[in-house]
């Protein structure tokens, strides 16, 4: 199984940008669906972002859509959320997650492997 570690959190104002990262250990994220998810404060973890194995499919949150981006570096087996005009709002954990077959998935229960998590804090 993937081990994942995420990292590139932080503390920032509001209309600031940060990459976050997910590096994998144990196995190459290159043949895997990966996923971004995030949970704030009194709230359920919820999906950010996904990208199938192959890099040519992508899905977003309506909530994130045109501000995040997720890329992949199959050579460093590395997972990138890119986040830019970060909201108040945008305030939570985000966790990486990775998963074997066809295609990514919204569903946490598709996802077999999690990172610890990441602290975003964004204020105004």
């Amino acid at each position: 199984q993937v081990q994942l570690a995420e990292s590139g959190g932080g503390q920032v104002q509001a209309g600031a940008s940060l990459r976050l990262s997910c590096a994998a250990s144990g196995r190459t994220l290159s043949s895997s669906n990966v996923g971004w998810f995030r949970q704030a404060p009194g709230k359920e973890r919820e999906f950010v972002a996904s990208l199938s194995w192959t890099g040519r499919t992508t899905d977003y949150a309506d909530s994130v859509k045109g501000r995040f981006t997720i890329s992949r570096d199959n050579a460093k087996s590395t997972v990138y959320l890119q986040m830019n005009s970060l909201k108040v709002e945008d305030t939570a954990v985000y966790y990486c997650a990775s998963r074997g077959g066809v295609i990514a998935s919204r569903r946490e229960a598709a996802y077999d492997s999690w990172g610890q998590g990441t602290q975003v804090t964004v204020s105004s």
